[in-house]
C-alpha cells in the first residue's frame, strides 16, 4: 500500500475512534451540534423550538430571550457570545440535549467554539436564560481551556447569579450583597453550617450534595461574588477579565477572597 494512503487511513481511523468515543462520553454535544437537522424548528438558526411548542408562542419566547441578552450585554458591558438557544418542551428532549433530567436550564461550550443554552419547559424565563448565558459569555471572554481549568465553579455560578433574580431581586451592588448575605445566614444557620469556597470549586463539589447543599453553595457563591463586585466597583469585572486574558492565574486576577465577611458586615450595612 502507498505510504501516503497508509497515513490517511490511519488518520481517518483515529478520527472515527475519537468521534465515537466523544459521542459515547458526551452525546449531548453531538445532538446539539446536529440541532439544525432535527425536528426542532428555527427561522433564524439561533433559537430552536421544540416541535411540541405552538408556533404562536415563538414571538413571546424570542422576546424573553432578548431580555436575557440585554442583561448580559449590560452586565458584561457588551455581549460577545452567540450561543444557540434550544427550547425543549418535554423531559425527554431536555435530557437528550442537556444530558440531565434536573434543572431549568444548562449551558454547553466546546473547545472548538460552539456554544448552546438548553432550556426546559420550566426554564423559559429571563432569569434562567440570563444565568446560562452568563456561563457562555465568561467562556467566550476567557476561553474554553482557561475557564474549565482555572475558574472555580463557585465564581462561575456566583457571577451567573448576578444576572439571575430568582433568589435575590435587588439590583444595586450594596443591596444585592446585603440580600445574599441575609440568604447565606439563613441557609447556613448564621454560619454554623457553612460551606467553604475551596470545597465548592468543581462541578462535582458544587452540585454533588442534596438540595440544601446546592442552595447553600449558591448562596455562598452569590454572597462572595456580590461582595467582590461591590468592593471593585463597575470596572472590576472588566479588569478581572483582562487579567485572565493576559494569562494571569485566577487567584491573582481575583484577589483576596472574603467568604464570610463578618469583619466587614457592619461597615457595608451602614
Amino acid at each position: 500500500m502507498n505510504p501516503l494512503r497508509k497515513v490517511i487511513k490511519f488518520l481517518l481511523t483515529g478520527l472515527i475512534v475519537l468521534a465515537s468515543s466523544l459521542f459515547f462520553l458526551y452525546p449531548q454535544i453531538f445532538y446539539c451540534e446536529l440541532i439544525a437537522f432535527s425536528a426542532f424548528k428555527s427561522t433564524d438558526k439561533k433559537v430552536y423550538f421544540s416541535p411540541d411548542i405552538n408556533p404562536k408562542k415563538y414571538k413571546a419566547l424570542r422576546n424573553t430571550v432578548a431580555l436575557a441578552e440585554a442583561r448580559v450585554d449590560s452586565f458584561y458591558q457588551g455581549k460577545q457570545s452567540t450561543p444557540k438557544i434550544i427550547i425543549c418542551q418535554t423531559p425527554q428532549q431536555y435530557q437528550k440535549y442537556c444530558s440531565s433530567t434536573e434543572g431549568a436550564g444548562c449551558s454547553i461550550g466546546t473547545p472548538w467554539g460552539s456554544s448552546y443554552v438548553i432550556l426546559s419547559a420550566q426554564g423559559m424565563n429571563t432569569d434562567v436564560i440570563a444565568h446560562e448565558m452568563s456561563h457562555i459569555e465568561l467562556l467566550k471572554r476567557i476561553g474554553w481551556w482557561k475557564t474549565t481549568t482555572d475558574i472555580p465553579q463557585w465564581f462561575n455560578e456566583g457571577l451567573a447569579l448576578m444576572l439571575d433574580r430568582r433568589f435575590v431581586s435587588e439590583n444595586t451592588p450594596r443591596d444585592r450583597y446585603r440580600a445574599y448575605r441575609y440568604e447565606w445566614r439563613y441557609y447556613t444557620h448564621n454560619g454554623r453550617d457553612l460551606v467553604l469556597l475551596k470545597d465548592i470549586s468543581t462541578m462535582r463539589e458544587f452540585f454533588g450534595g442534596d438540595q440544601k447543599h446546592v442552595m447553600t453553595a449558591y448562596m455562598t457563591a452569590g454572597m462572595e461574588v456580590s461582595y467582590w463586585l461591590l468592593l471593585r466597583k463597575e470596572a472590576g469585572l472588566q479588569r478581572f477579565i483582562s487579567k485572565m486574558q493576559q494569562g494571569i492565574a485566577f487567584e491573582e486576577a481575583y484577589g483576596p477572597m472574603n467568604p464570610h465577611h463578618f469583619k466587614d458586615s457592619k461597615k457595608i450595612s451602614q
